[in-house]
This record gives C-alpha cells, sequence and structure tokens, in this order.
C-alpha cells in the first residue's frame, strides 16, 4: 500500500465504530493491567475544578469529596492528569490529520444553553455516581462492580427521556442552510497540508513526551501514550456514548450501542484475568446514587449533545459549542463535589460496595456479567427490529 492509499485509508477518512470500540476495550484492559487505574475522565476533571477553585483563594482540598478522590499535585503528576492530556493531544492529531480542524460556532443562543446545561446535569450526574460513561459504565461493567450496573440501565432510561425531550418543539432549532461548491479549491487543499503536518507534528512530541516520561516516571508515560491512542480512537471512529443512545431511541440505528456491549465484553475477560493475577478492583457503592445519577447523566449527555468522550473530541475539531459542554461537566461535577456531605450517607457511603465475583465466585461473577451482556445486545436488537417494524408500518398507513 502507497503512502497516500495508508493516509486516504486510516488517517482521513472515520474508522468504523465496531473494530475501533473493541480495540478501545483491548487497550482499556492492559491500561488497567499495567496502571492499576481505569480509562475514566470525570475524576480528573473534577479535580481540574478543584484546581480552578485553588487558583481564586477557595481550599477545596478540605472537602470530603477531594479527600476520597484526591487533589494532590497536579495533573503531571497523576496518571488521570497524564491521561487526559494524551487523550486531548491525541483526538487534536487526529482531527488535523483529516484537515477537521476548523472553528465552528453555535447557530444558536439555545443550543449553548443546552450545552451548558445539560453539561452540569451530566457531570453533577457522573460525579455522585462516582463514575461516567467510561468508569460508571464501559471500564466500569468489566471490573464486576454492580453499581455500573444499576448506572448503565439508568443511563440507558434517562437518555430515553432526553431523547424524548430534546424532540420537543421548543428545543428544535431550524437549520440555515447556505448554498456552496463542492470543488476542492487550492486553498482548501494547502489548509488540509499545513494541519496534516501539525498533527504529525503534535503526534510525535506526545510520543517523544511519552516515551521519555518512561525512564523517570513509568505510570505516567504509559498513561500518557495510552491516552494519545484513545484520543485517537475516540476522534477517528467518532466515539460517543450518547450517539449510541440517542440514535438507538430517535433513528433505530444501533451500530455505536452494539460495538460499546462488544468492547465491554472483550474487554471483561482481560480484566479478569489481571484480577486472578492480584490487580485491585474498582468497586463503588451500590446505592441510589448509581440510579439517581446515572439517570442524570443519561439526561444530561443527550440535552448537551456529547458525553465525555464526545465532547472531548469534537472540542478539539474545533466545535465551541461543545466548549460549552466541557466546562458545564466542571460546573456538575464541582457543584456535587461542594454538596457531597448532604449526600454522601443517604444516597453513596451506606450502601455495600457489591462485587460480583466475591458475590457469586469468580467464575460466577463472570458467567453472570457474560450473561447481562448478552440480554443487554439481545435488548438492542430487538428494539432495532421493533422500530423498523414499525417506521414501516406508519410509512405503509401513509400511503
Amino acid at each position: 500500500m502507497s503512502w497516500q492509499a495508508f493516509k486516504q485509508a486510516y488517517l482521513i477518512k472515520f474508522w468504523s465504530p465496531i473494530p475501533a470500540v473493541i480495540a478501545a476495550g483491548v487497550m482499556a484492559t492492559y491500561f488497567f493491567g499495567l496502571t492499576g487505574s481505569l480509562w475514566a475522565v470525570t475524576g480528573e476533571f473534577t479535580r481540574w475544578g478543584g484546581h480552578l477553585l485553588q487558583g481564586v483563594g477557595i481550599d477545596a482540598s478540605q472537602w470530603q469529596y477531594f479527600q476520597i478522590i484526591g487533589l494532590k499535585g497536579t495533573p503531571l503528576d497523576r496518571v488521570g492528569g497524564m491521561l487526559l492530556i494524551g487523550m486531548f493531544g491525541g483526538a487534536l492529531a487526529a482531527a488535523l490529520w483529516a484537515n477537521n480542524v476548523k472553528l465552528r460556532f453555535p447557530q444558536h443562543k439555545r443550543r449553548i444553553a443546552q450545552a451548558l446545561i445539560g453539561g452540569v446535569i451530566a457531570g453533577f450526574g457522573a460525579r455522585l455516581a462516582m463514575g461516567c460513561n467510561l468508569a460508571a459504565f464501559f471500564t466500569g461493567i468489566p471490573q464486576f462492580s454492580v453499581h455500573a450496573w444499576l448506572f448503565a440501565i439508568a443511563t440507558a432510561a434517562g437518555s430515553y427521556v432526553g431523547a424524548k425531550f430534546c424532540l420537543l418543539p421548543m428545543l428544535r432549532v431550524p437549520l440555515k442552510l447556505t448554498a456552496g461548491s463542492q470543488a476542492i479549491k487550492p486553498a482548501a487543499v494547502s489548509s488540509g497540508l499545513r494541519q496534516f503536518r501539525l498533527g504529525l507534528l503534535v503526534f510525535t512530541a506526545l510520543v517523544a513526551w511519552g516515551l521519555i516520561s518512561l525512564w523517570q516516571a513509568p505510570k505516567l508515560g504509559i498513561a500518557l501514550l495510552f491516552g494519545v491512542g484513545f484520543g485517537l480512537l475516540i476522534e477517528r471512529a467518532q466515539i460517543c456514548f450518547t450517539s449510541a443512545f440517542r440514535d438507538m431511541w430517535i433513528t433505530g440505528r444501533t451500530q455505536m450501542a452494539k460495538a460499546i456491549i462488544l468492547g465491554m465484553a472483550v474487554s471483561a475477560i482481560g480484566v479478569f484475568a489481571f484480577i486472578e493475577q492480584g490487580a485491585a478492583q474498582k468497586i463503588m457503592w451500590a446505592g441510589p446514587n448509581a440510579v439517581i445519577g446515572g439517570l442524570l447523566f443519561g439526561f444530561g449527555i443527550v440535552l448537551a449533545g456529547g458525553c465525555e468522550t464526545g465532547w472531548m473530541y469534537r472540542a478539539m475539531e474545533g466545535q465551541v459549542h461543545f466548549w460549552y459542554v466541557g466546562i458545564g461537566n466542571i460546573i456538575g461535577s464541582i457543584l456535587l463535589a461542594w454538596c457531597w456531605d448532604d449526600l454522601a450517607t443517604p444516597l453513596a457511603t451506606r450502601w455495600p460496595k457489591l462485587n460480583l465475583l466475591n458475590e457469586l465466585g469468580p467464575w460466577g461473577g463472570v458467567v453472570l456479567t457474560y450473561g447481562l451482556l448478552a440480554l443487554a445486545l439481545g435488548f438492542i436488537l430487538l428494539w432495532q427490529r421493533r422500530f423498523f417494524q414499525q417506521a414501516r408500518s406508519s410509512r405503509s398507513l401513509a400511503r
């Protein structure tokens, strides 16, 4: 394969979501095995919010929530911080390779309000449940934590309500169509070449930084390199959990939802192998916090238009709408941290941390996890079939 063919096929065209999400599941497994940490983002975003508070004279390090998740050092000292830096950088490099970085502003102020409000709701819900679509779902379920299943089911329900809410006439924004030419202009070709070279520079700098860090602080170097890989995957395959839920409820398309189930199935057995070798699981409280947090998170991501992975790569593409989503996420997580003392006991800490491997035995937990994943996949397939059957019936009646 020539360089130009490789570039067009793998660096410019979008990747198929199913193999990409499966690859993300494999990477998440090895990331856990090598660092003992999960592929997760909102906990670190909450710490970034804590640092911002410290910058304006508010000592958030004494808040009970930050006593739990920690607020020491800087993002450069933490596995989560280096992971996020790598993800932003990897997504930016991938977008630059495809000449897909351009400032795009929301067409209506209503969309800005949705982004901020939805982001706040999603950020609050994610941290109430001690995880987002990653740590309390995609990487939480392979940890065999019951709280992740509660969160996942509640997120699906919340996203359904959010999808129906966003279809209300008051939230619909009229599209502004403009005429344009399909011809590729020389200026666009020149811009594409500049962006591609800049993308290579960003990617090379990040990889070099990661390799150097391996010698000084191995886990930080691993986190940065894995973050770059995750960033490439989410941008090139457009991995967004919001679209997985929203598309399933509204259009009947289930490709991303099926990809997520397969990704977790691949990840679970690898995580189980690491656990059997002594890796410590990440199990959180299976209480109302997981259910309420999931409902809020599911509703919020649909209202905002993007989940944690979705807003990250779209923000790097220059879509300003998703900058507001990210700001809202951090505000929501800080609000949760601020009122955690009042919510912790009734909703979270009084409830048990249920580990399926402990409750049912190692293989019992594995079998149940795969059984539940199979049920989830079956539900998705049945929903898709039912959705399109109803759509065909409606078209027949309309004739």
